[in-house]
């Protein structure tokens, strides 16, 4: 007989064992932390939702990037979620006016896409959503931008290491209409393609720059801007400082700098703006941004973006749902793990796993009176194991409780027949016997430090 096929997990996917997933749930931590603390409540939805939620605003030749399925004997196309943008507009454009605004969800979920893997990018990942919708203003961004900040503090990062990069689509609009000659009904997949300027051979984005229609000129000046991004403090000063001598005076006056410098000052009392960078490369390739875009980017630009966002005014009018400006981001788990890792923020993988309160050891071994002291502790809310070895030597079962990083060992001998148990702070190694019914106080006075009470 052969042996059993030994299965892989798909392409482009992760197994999360123990610590792995001790790792992610830290990130999650922090995520869901922030989130709560910046005034966003949590939402959902389903993992896979009809194909035309996303050809509506994407055209059909998204689908070669979605896994997409029709059921055996269905009529239907659904898909895998690539992101959740999507399903939030859905939402709120069905149920939005149950709630007041402005609206402040987020969310934390896998999300699926039907690519290459590759460094960065993986075929399924768990993704970070936090939108206001309701708010024209600028303040919606500097909501979003400064709990994008307060993550990448709580993560160990620093200005230094990444950076906030905004920019303006309807600046871009300008410089490609102004400078480019690039015709109105050109502008959607010119700024698609501005979008893969550093993701493919130059040549080859300058050969189909030419063909969208923008010029060499265009292609300079967004080279110029998108190669040494300013400070977004540059944005408190005159246009010329903000964007260089060739686009300053274009853009001088222009709502949209206006709209940036509004958001800048806004930065600026919230003790953000040292994170933010002007860089007008920045384009987001999604159809459904309207105004100000925003990537967060190592700073030695070795990794994809750590994550990106946007306002994207029109999205819940498209579904069905009224007029609704609305602001976002998401961040995914891939980038900012690579990130924390190369840079060192992340310490040995088990430690992020939890340590039991309690690792209970019985010498008489098989006795059931193990499960009864378990079961006495677990009730009482604290986390207690004990091993699967049977036997009757106490270095081997202290081993294991050293192994599961346990706090400290419940030792069930000889003085259980009156009532109390043998009770060692595996952090100090002091031992004490204590009585039964005073365990669960015993252990949570060991457990914050102090001497069991007598």
């Amino acid at each position: 007989m052969s042996a059993p096929k030994r299965f892989q997990p798909p392409t482009g996917t992760r197994d999360f064992f123990p610590a792995d997933m001790a790792v992610r749930r830290h990130v999650e931590q922090i995520w869901r932390q922030v989130a709560l603390r910046h005034g966003f409540d949590e939402i959902d939805g389903p993992t896979f939702e009809h194909l035309e939620l996303y050809t509506v605003k994407s055209g059909d030749e998204i689908v070669s990037e979605l896994f997409s399925f029709r059921r055996a004997g269905g009529e239907k196309d659904y898909a895998l979620r690539p992101e959740f943008t999507p399903t939030l507009a859905r939402m709120v454009a069905a149920h939005g006016s149950d709630y007041p605004k402005p609206i402040r969800w987020y969310s934390i979920a896998p999300m699926f896409r039907a690519e290459r893997p590759q460094r960065g990018r993986l075929r399924e990942h768990i993704q970070w959503n936090c939108d206001v919708l309701g708010d024209p203003s600028p303040r919606a961004e500097v909501d979003v931008l400064a709990a994008a900040a307060h993550t990448l503090a709580l993560l160990g990062l620093d200005p230094a290491e990444v950076r906030i990069r905004i920019s303006h689509r309807d600046l871009v609009t300008l410089l490609l209409t102004r400078l480019g000659g690039v015709a109105e009904a050109a502008l959607t997949p010119a700024l698609a393609w501005l979008d893969r300027r550093l993701k493919v051979e130059p040549a080859a984005f300058r050969a189909r720059a030419g063909e969208l229609g923008i010029a060499t000129e265009a292609l300079a000046c967004l080279d110029e801007l998108a190669g040494a991004p300013r400070p977004a403090r540059a944005l408190l000063g005159p246009a010329i400082d903000a964007l260089g001598t060739r686009f300053g005076a274009i853009a001088d006056g222009h709502p949209a700098l206006r709209h940036l410098r509004e958001i800048a000052t806004r930065l600026e009392a919230a003790g953000v703006l040292d994170w933010c960078d002007l860089d007008l490369g920045v384009v987001r390739g999604l159809a459904y941004y309207t105004g100000t875009v925003f990537e967060i980017h190592e700073a030695s630009g070795a990794e994809r973006a750590i994550a990106g966002g946007g306002r994207y005014d029109r999205l819940v009018e498209l579904f069905g749902g009224p007029p609704t400006p609305a602001f976002g981001f998401a961040m995914g788990d891939v980038v900012i793990r690579l990130v924390l890792e190369d840079r060192g923020r992340l310490g040995p993988r088990e430690s992020y796993l939890p340590r039991p309160d309690a690792f209970v050891i019985d010498l008489a071994a098989g006795a059931p009176r193990q499960d009864a002291v378990l079961m006495q502790l677990r009730r009482a809310g604290l986390h207690a194991r004990a091993s699967g070895r049977s036997s009757t030597n106490l270095g081997k079962l202290l081993g294991d409780a050293a192994k599961a990083r346990a706090r400290t060992a419940v030792i069930i001998g000889s003085e259980f027949e009156r009532g109390e148990v043998a009770v060692k702070d595996l952090d100090r190694g002091a031992q004490q016997v204590i009585p039964l019914a005073a365990l669960d106080g015993a252990l949570r006075s060991i457990l914050h430090g102090g001497a069991a009470p007598h």
